[in-house]
């Protein structure tokens, strides 16, 4: 029987990242997948492919040039789900050639098949031909990822009635769509959509969405979308899902009706975690299957069993699961490593795009913090009117008290990009001031950062330190003085 330093069951992001850094340190690695592809949720069904496909979406259509062009602008006059899949295929075909190779490279040994514990050290993976082994380990990762959730009451039928999985394995792009669940998911697939012209209808039983971004933010993001074409229906509750053959028709608790010729179910996701009999190891899992760790180590209950990725829940990036198996993997080889920044960007690829680092308004409230708020437009830049961009926002949370940046958000064209400088701004404790004395590059979408900077800085109290004394010439003042009598 084979044994490991590490083994490492899942290999999306943070088992990846695991995986290279304990093959670093020359350490005896094996990566175990239950898909007969590297890469994980992230390469095949998440992350990457819905990336992708945003970026074909906006291409093939055009939609970055409508704003001089008119709304019938288009690149490509026909799109079919076969101009959409091809970049797609070949994207994801990339990303595991690279993936294979950093594996190949630092040693890392690879099985596919489904993996189940069989003892405190000691798992067993049954491949797709049928045949069954055993491999042991000191230490074991388990960064499963999440799969769909999908409810008794929604029929299912893998072609008009499709989870996030499923869909973008879609045979033809449908007239119209009903998007059920205004998570992360569903807003950047209705988005997508609504940019091909497609009629979407977005219903969120909630009466409010993304909650954890900025109430404001998500106000102006709201009004961008709904112009775009996205039927927006919040606080609609669901009362049935019908396959009625020619269409689907959901019926909503407020009498509506909403018909279309395809839908899509996003509404929530699971810890894959069903099939690792934990109780052999003595771990369990909560409601949805997720896994409780120390936050700061990633080690489960059992401390020679670490969860890392979607499946110990929020923040469920692909950004923060590389860092987390980086960390997961240096404590279990014993080997000190450089803490997670306490402030991480999170990004939603929407259309137009979402992304936030620090607090938001309802934060900085809840916690009392005196605040001012500075807001700088696209619309406002030299570079946003090269690019016709009409909508789009910078904004800056700044304490009144200490006058550091505590929280940025940005909605428009490139937030994901730039919402790293405020990343750094925030990690590195800094200031408005640093937006007001430092120079962008111009033209540049950055320099929202120094119109927002400049909008709070302007409305806050001016410190002392700024202040300019001019220094008075006693001899001269009393001179002056006699003269006047």
């Amino acid at each position: 029987m084979v044994h490991y330093d590490l083994i490492i069951i899942g290999s999306g992001p943070s088992g990846k990242s695991a995986a290279i850094q304990a093959g670093k340190l020359k350490r005896k690695v094996l990566v175990i997948d239950r898909q007969p592809r590297l890469g994980g949720v992230s390469v095949h069904s998440g992350t990457i492919p819905s990336k992708t496909l945003r970026e074909t979406v906006l291409n093939l259509t055009g939609w970055r040039e409508r704003s001089f062009y008119g709304r019938s602008y288009r690149v490509k006059d026909e799109i079919a789900a076969g101009d959409l899949k091809s970049r797609l295929h070949k994207t994801l075909d990339y990303e595991v050639d690279v993936l294979e190779h950093q594996f190949n490279r630092n040693y890392v040994d690879t099985l596919f098949g489904l993996a189940r514990f069989t003892g405190p050290n000691r798992v067993e993976v049954l491949t797709e031909a049928g045949e069954s082994t055993s491999m042991t380990a000191d230490r074991f990762l388990v960064c499963t990822g999440t799969k769909t959730f999908r409810p008794d009451w929604v029929p299912f039928n893998g072609t008009t009635i499709l989870d996030s999985d499923e869909f973008l394995d879609m045979q033809a792009i449908p007239r119209s769509l009903t998007v059920v669940g205004a998570g992360v998911i569903g807003v950047e697939y209705a988005t997508m959509f609504a940019a091909l012209d497609v009629r979407v209808t977005l219903i969120e039983p909630r009466d409010s969405f993304l909650d954890f971004v900025d109430h404001e933010t998500i106000r102006e993001f709201s009004h961008q979308i709904r112009e775009n074409g996205v039927d927006l229906r919040l606080g609609a509750a669901i009362d049935r899902v019908e396959d009625a053959g020619e269409h689907i028709e959901v019926s909503l608790a407020n009498g509506r009706h909403v018909r279309s010729e395809m839908l899509l179910f996003a509404a929530g996701r699971l810890g894959a975690t069903a099939r690792l009999n934990l109780k052999a190891v003595g771990l369990e899992t909560d409601h949805r299957g997720r896994i409780e760790v120390d936050r700061t180590t990633y080690q489960t209950a059992v401390p020679h069993i670490y969860a890392t990725g979607d499946v110990i829940g929020h923040p469920s990036l692909a950004s923060t699961s590389l860092q987390q198996g980086r960390i997961a993997a240096c404590h279990a080889m014993d080997t000190p490593t450089l803490k997670e920044s306490p402030w991480f960007p999170y990004g939603i690829y929407s259309v137009p795009e979402i992304s936030t680092c620090g607090m938001s308004e309802q934060d900085m409230q809840q916690r009392g913090i005196p605040y001012e708020v500075g807001i700088g437009r696209f619309r406002e830049t030299s570079r946003g009117n090269i690019m016709g961009l009409e909508h789009g926002m910078v904004k800056m949370l700044v304490s009144l008290k200490t006058r550091r940046v505590l929280g940025v958000q940005i909605v428009g064209e490139g937030a994901t990009e730039l919402i790293h400088i405020a990343q750094a701004v925030l990690n590195l404790k800094g200031t408005v001031d640093y937006f007001v004395e430092n120079t962008f590059n111009y033209p540049t979408l950055a320099e929202a950062y120094k119109i927002a900077g400049l909008d709070a800085f302007n409305r806050m109290p001016i410190p002392e330190a700024f202040k300019v004394k001019i220094p008075v010439d006693k001899t001269a003042q009393a001179g002056e003085m006699a003269k006047n009598g």
